[in-house]
């Protein structure tokens, strides 16, 4: 496997998002566990050469980094794209990395993926309420 491939992989991993399926992980998945969560950004950083006074401390990852999101947090976020929010603003506000709110731009069909990012299989998600 190539480097770039794995650290692809590994990236969709820290963001809570099976590579493969596109899809978040359960809360109860062993990929949302926070340890596993800053020992896969720490992998992220090892991979892109990131050296040790650049990288940031496990205890300075975001709050909701590899957390799932709810209805109202995607909501939350593709309003306040809308209105022009930067990306490093969102990050903030939602105590996610500058990966996760880009990717969950991607996936909410707010934004184009990088021609060199992942790849991931699932259409975005639409927010539709279901008539039953």
């Amino acid at each position: 496997m190539e480097k770039q491939a794995a650290l692809q992989i590994v990236q969709a991993l820290a963001q809570g998002i099976d590579p493969h399926t596109g899809e978040a992980f359960p809360a109860a998945s062993p990929y949302q566990h926070p340890d596993t969560v800053r020992a896969l950004f720490q992998a992220v950083q090892a991979l892109t050469g990131a050296s040790a006074n650049q990288s940031r401390s496990p205890q300075s990852a975001p709050e909701n980094a590899g957390k799932p999101w709810s209805d109202e947090e995607d909501k939350a976020l593709a309003a306040a794209f809308d209105t022009g929010k930067a990306i490093p603003e969102l990050a903030e506000h939602h105590r996610r990395t500058r990966v996760a709110i880009q990717a969950r731009l991607i996936r909410l069909g707010k934004v184009e993926p990088p021609a060199d990012g992942p790849r991931f299989r699932s259409p975005p998600i639409a927010h539709t309420q279901a008539t039953q």
